[in-house]
């Protein structure tokens, strides 16, 4: 049986197809914004994370061999440590072999 519609009822029906779409939008605008969000923290998690491995290794050189190393790559070559260096840059000054160093992880 064929109905034509009304058209009051092609309206109401153009009406909630757009509603629909902007709804649609409204959703995927508020996702994108999200997930930019979330690379950001994990950005910043990450460089928290280099700093922290950076600093164990450096625990572990010293309760092994007794000195904390002089630079970063004798704890990538003895201790298994891996850098991003495309992503991160690490800034590892040791003042005396007995004192720890300082690690500063930034992000490029």
């Amino acid at each position: 049986m064929y109905h034509d519609r009304t058209p009051l009822a092609r309206g109401r029906l153009l009406l909630r197809v757009l509603l629909a779409l902007v709804l649609a939008a409204a959703l995927a605008l508020g996702c994108a914004w999200g997930l930019g969000r979330v690379d950001v923290d994990l950005d910043g998690q990450g460089a928290a994370a280099l700093r922290n491995a950076v600093l164990r290794s450096a625990v572990q050189c010293y309760a092994v061999e007794g000195y904390y190393p002089q630079d970063l790559d004798y704890l990538t070559d003895h201790y298994g440590l891996q850098i991003n260096h495309d992503r991160y840059i690490v800034v590892y000054e040791a003042f005396a072999s007995n004192l720890p160093p300082e690690v500063t992880v930034l992000q490029k």
